[in-house]
């Protein structure tokens, strides 16, 4: 690398740092120079607040090897925009996670997700599935978790179900503060 560029980057360097810092130039005074975090932004001053509202999990009786499909509902209670990992839980347990910026649009307020759950590792039993969307700044972080009260019950490959019945069947759980309506469900 030439000279000049290395010389241009060591002068951004510098300048980044007495930015950050809110370091004064001399013979003047520099305000301090807020970051993405703190600018409203990323939430420094804002009040973040998701909720995952509804979890529906389907089939809740399948074989080993059986693909489970989980919809997810989460809403932007508040302010802000971020990008956050939304999980999905087995067993209180993250399995899989998927990325999703939410707060672009003032209007847009839910965020539908959907995960794939492949059982061919899991061993017969029944499995507690829920969504969980964590940011550090929430406001209240209570309702950032939200499990399905009925189990999935994963029989052996070819097998049956305890106490007889087929494959199938779908549950849903959604926020009792949660309008049904607005969950879609």
């Amino acid at each position: 690398m030439p000279k000049s560029i290395r010389k241009f980057w060591l002068a951004i360097g510098v300048l980044a740092i007495f930015s950050v810092t809110g370091g004064a130039v001399p013979g003047g005074a520099a305000d301090p120079v807020l970051l993405a975090d703190q600018d409203g932004g990323g939430g420094g001053d804002m009040n973040i607040d998701l909720a995952v509202r509804q979890v529906t999990v389907a089939p809740v009786r399948a074989h080993a090897g059986d693909v489970i499909h989980v919809d997810v509902v989460i809403e932007n209670k508040a302010e802000g925009t971020r990008t956050t990992n939304a999980e999905l839980l087995v067993n209180g347990k993250a399995v899989a996670s998927q990325l999703f910026t939410w707060g672009m649009s003032p209007g847009d307020r839910l965020y539908r997700l959907s995960f794939d759950w492949d059982t061919r590792r899991v061993p017969p039993g029944e499995y507690r599935i829920g969504a969980q969307a964590f940011v550090w700044e929430d406001s209240s972080p209570f309702d950032n978790r939200l499990e399905v009260t009925q189990r999935v019950v994963i029989a052996p490959a070819g097998g049956g179900f305890p106490g007889g019945g087929e494959a199938g069947g779908s549950a849903t759980e959604a926020d009792p503060r949660f309008g049904k309506s607005r969950g879609g469900g």
